[in-house]
């Protein structure tokens, strides 16, 4: 297992409400500690945070998040103002009810907006697969693609159920060929992560793993 490789695909999480400057202040010393991919932050700590870190560290924050029902502009306006502030990569919410409604192409315009908004930063659309019948994620599958995201992630890590192997070797298989899987929610350690990895995420959203990293340091890791 190379522990480094792990790390360096997890998007270290924090996103509890509860989380003050101090919480997040520790999560980016992780992240530069053990060179993770990036830190997933809340948008209000966003400017901070890229303060704290320059360019060692890429900041990661959530857009519609966590339920994805507010409107496009609300939602293009949050992503003008995260990048202003320093954003690198933006992690946003589909509106699930208007896939549910087959709304498709207004889902795809929504991310197309938001995908316009980001420029050239990486953007991640999450789409909540533990709400999503098997058609409803293959539609999603098709919509990220056209829509010109960079990821296709399976969850929030705040509704019924987070990430599982199906839903990422489905994704794999279904997005286009430039789109990479983000699994989310619910990824215990170490092994779990490495699971995924294999199965075909290019992302890991987490804290567990640098915990369990943490766990583990001088015995043979």
């Amino acid at each position: 297992m190379d522990v480094k490789n792990i790390l360096s695909k997890c998007d270290h999480t924090l996103l509890g409400q509860t989380a003050t400057w101090a919480d997040i202040q520790k999560i980016c010393d992780d992240g530069m500690r053990y060179a993770t991919a990036s830190v997933c932050i809340p948008p209000c700590y966003v400017g901070q945070a890229k303060e704290y870190v320059g360019d060692k560290l890429a900041i990661c924050t959530v857009i519609g998040f966590p339920n994805g029902y507010n409107s496009t502009a609300v939602k293009v306006f949050e992503t003008q103002d995260a990048i202003a502030c320093g954003a690198d990569e933006i992690d946003m919410v589909i509106n699930i009810g208007l896939l549910k409604a087959g709304k498709d192409d207004e889902v795809r315009e929504e991310i197309r907006q938001i995908k316009a908004a980001c420029g050239d930063k990486i953007l991640k659309v999450i789409i909540e697969t533990c709400l999503l019948t098997e058609d409803e994620k293959l539609r999603m599958c098709k919509i990220v693609t056209e829509a010109g995201a960079d990821f296709i992630k399976t969850s929030t890590g705040f509704s019924t159920a987070g990430a599982t192997l199906a839903d990422v070797k489905l994704m794999r298989a279904n997005v286009g060929e430039k789109v990479l899987v983000k699994a989310a929610g619910g990824i215990s350690g170490l092994e779990d992560a490495q699971a995924f990895l294999d199965n075909g995420a290019a992302r890991l959203g987490t804290s567990r793993v640098v915990k369990a990293v943490q766990g583990v340091e001088g015995k043979g890791y």
